[in-house]
């Protein structure tokens, strides 16, 4: 009771915790409850953190706390996009949900949105002796507009320049402000305007009480 009391009256930058939490408590019962509590301690220790220490933290909770699986055994649909709060209330995603949770609460922690993109990539996997190429989805974060990225990934739990994933291949990448095609740093436009799937999760996050 007393740590509700303590983080009911925080909010971060468009993130109002005691929205998010009752949502939790509500759709998804006491343990997606406590995995709120469990986020907001994290997200209240890495406060003044160096953005590195809050891309690692952050990175190892949501692929902790989320288990793969296909969006058909989840949700019943062949593609769908979760919000972080119905990730971590089903306790389970598949790529694109690990990257958008990250996107989410590393903005919440004041990364800058210009410095993280959404990456649909191709990605090169062994599956019983042979080499698979599969759609994947990864969160990039770039620490000047010119630099290498680094690949927050839910397949590899290391955080690794891109140069090291040599089993990646960008096809494309957006955030809440642009869209990209494959390594370019020039943007082809609004990420809303072309991404229908984004457009709805982006307005469903903000439903959850996430508005940054």
């Amino acid at each position: 009771m007393m740590l509700l009391i303590c983080f009911t009256g925080i909010y971060a930058a468009g993130y109002d915790f005691s929205k998010f939490s009752s949502l939790a408590r509500q759709r998804y019962g006491e343990e997606a409850y406590k995995t709120t509590l469990e986020l907001q301690e994290l997200i209240t220790a890495l406060k003044s953190a160096p953005e590195t220490e809050k891309l690692k933290q952050i990175n190892d909770f949501f692929n902790r706390k989320i288990n793969f699986a296909e969006d058909i055994d989840v949700w019943g649909q062949s593609d769908y996009w979760a919000t972080p709060l119905e990730s971590l209330g089903r306790q389970a995603g598949d790529c694109e949900d690990y990257s958008i949770a990250k996107y989410t609460f590393l903005k919440i922690l004041n990364v800058p949105d210009d410095k993280l993109r959404l990456t649909y990539v191709r990605a090169e996997i062994m599956n019983q002796d042979r080499r698979v190429v599969l759609a994947h989805m990864v969160l990039s974060y770039y620490a000047t507009p010119q630099s290498e990225p680094l690949i927050l990934d839910s397949l590899v739990p290391e955080i690794m320049p891109s140069s090291a994933r040599k089993d990646l291949t960008p096809i494309f990448s957006f955030n809440d402000k642009g869209l990209w095609v494959g390594a370019s740093n020039k943007s082809k436009g609004d990420s809303t305007s072309h991404l229908s799937r984004w457009r709805d999760v982006l307005t469903r996050i903000q439903a959850d009480g996430i508005t940054n």
